[in-house]
């Protein structure tokens, strides 16, 4: 299911606005003991907001796309905690890209969450999710890549139910998504998305210091 505001509300001023914004929009969950989840680095902003409007705790989970030649902004997949892969299927036939190829970029990124994972949860678990509703939060989807990991990684740690909710995002990634989650929550599906930092006044980069802080102060 897919959830979106009836009218265009971007940009946004910066992503603690955005995640503002969201909340509104997840607030039936207060009393269902949720955990929201963080995409590093800018999701985590956003999530902060969610997870401070719903008393909820917040935790991140970690994963990287995989870039496309040429194109490293272009994901053709994404991996995750725990392993997970995640591949585009479409993109990759399109692109020509062989099965060799696509397991060297993952392999590689695979390494980047763990050092990643290093930084900044040392030594610390993921928060328990068995049985618990998981509200997974970026600050924008484009190919909608990385929340596929980060959902499938959240249903491989026994969550109960799966949200994806972000402030903006494309119509092919919300569609896609919905195969994934069983709520998609978007505050805005523009037609053309563009890059996502259009849709923001302030799309200042977030430091690994930032969320630590954040994760830190839950």
């Amino acid at each position: 299911m897919t959830e979106a505001n009836e009218r265009r509300h971007g940009p946004f001023r910066d992503r603690a606005d955005a995640g503002a914004a969201l909340a509104e929009h997840l607030l039936a969950y207060h009393d269902r003991d949720p955990i929201v989840i963080g995409l590093p680095r800018g999701g985590v902003i956003v999530a902060a907001e969610v997870a401070r409007a719903l008393g909820a705790p917040l935790d991140i989970a970690i994963v990287r796309k995989v870039g496309a030649p040429g194109n490293p902004e272009l994901a053709v997949g994404a991996v995750g905690e725990g392993g997970v892969v995640i591949r585009n299927r479409d993109l990759v036939g399109l692109l020509g890209l062989s099965d060799a190829d696509f397991a060297r970029r993952a392999a590689f990124e695979l390494d980047e969450v763990r050092e990643r994972v290093r930084r900044l949860r040392g030594d610390l678990p993921m928060t328990p999710i068995t049985g618990r509703v998981v509200i997974v939060v970026d600050d924008g989807l484009a190919t909608g890549a990385t929340a596929q990991a980060a959902a499938a990684i959240m249903r491989a740690r026994g969550a109960d139910e799966v949200i994806v909710a972000v402030p903006v995002g494309s119509p092919e990634a919300i569609a896609r998504l919905g195969a994934d989650a069983d709520r998609v929550v978007c505050v805005d599906i523009p037609r053309a998305l563009g890059g996502v930092g259009a849709w923001y006044d302030d799309f200042t980069a977030v430091s690994e210091d930032e969320v630590a802080r954040l994760l830190g102060e839950s």
